[in-house]
């Protein structure tokens, strides 16, 4: 649950639109949004690109820490 919580946190943070980051991604909006809706797995490759973007930890963008590292 915390993921889908994340990924829209994190969106909003930097301004962004699900179709700017489904483009970063390469993927279709409607696959990015059933992402951070939590009806469908986010590929690691995937989580790994948005960790990078964001700069902060694939373990914060899953909730296994409430530590983001951006000091």
């Amino acid at each position: 649950m915390k993921i889908k919580l994340r990924l829209k946190e994190l969106r909003s943070e930097f301004g962004k639109t699900q179709v700017e980051i489904s483009q970063l991604l390469n993927v279709k909006q409607n696959t990015y949004s059933q992402y951070e809706n939590s009806q469908r797995q986010i590929p690691l490759d995937s989580l790994v690109t948005l960790a990078e973007y964001y700069g902060v930890s694939v373990d914060y963008i899953l909730g296994l820490t409430e530590n983001d590292f951006r000091g």
